[in-house]
């Protein structure tokens, strides 16, 4: 059996990638783009760069910790750069990179349907919510 190299491990690995397998690291990006603050940060940076403060006004009910951790990893993962400035005070913008983007498309979708549809929803909730108090 012949051997191969790391590279052609690493291809043969992404053309297996299997997002249901719990070890796949597929499975842990998923887990990440799916939270609620990263979707929120992400959709928000659709409209253009912005900076800290900007973005904790528009993200209501996000803390400080939670939103430096939420872009500390989307940075990491590629979806936005930081882009600090030297002045007084120190100014940092964020902004979407290409990639981001492209799962900003995907992000706002997925608010605007909520957006959209929460009605809907809500109206289901309450004729579950009934239905179940009935058959008890």
């Amino acid at each position: 059996m012949a051997t191969m190299t790391a590279v052609q491990r690493r291809e043969r690995a992404r053309a297996e990638y299997d997002a249901f397998l719990k070890a796949c690291p597929t499975n842990q990006l998923l887990d990440r783009i799916s939270d609620k603050w990263v979707s929120l940060v992400v959709s928000a940076l659709a409209a253009g760069p912005m900076r800290y403060s900007d973005l904790a006004r528009k993200i209501a009910g996000v803390s400080p910790k939670m939103l430096t951790q939420t872009l500390r990893s989307l940075e990491r993962d590629g979806i936005l750069t930081r882009t600090v400035t030297p002045s007084v005070p120190v100014r940092v913008d964020y902004a979407l990179t290409e990639l981001g983007g492209n799962l900003a498309l995907l992000l706002t979708a997925v608010k605007d349907w909520a957006e959209t549809h929460f009605d809907e929803v809500h109206a289901a909730r309450e004729r579950y919510d009934a239905e179940s108090a009935s058959d008890e």
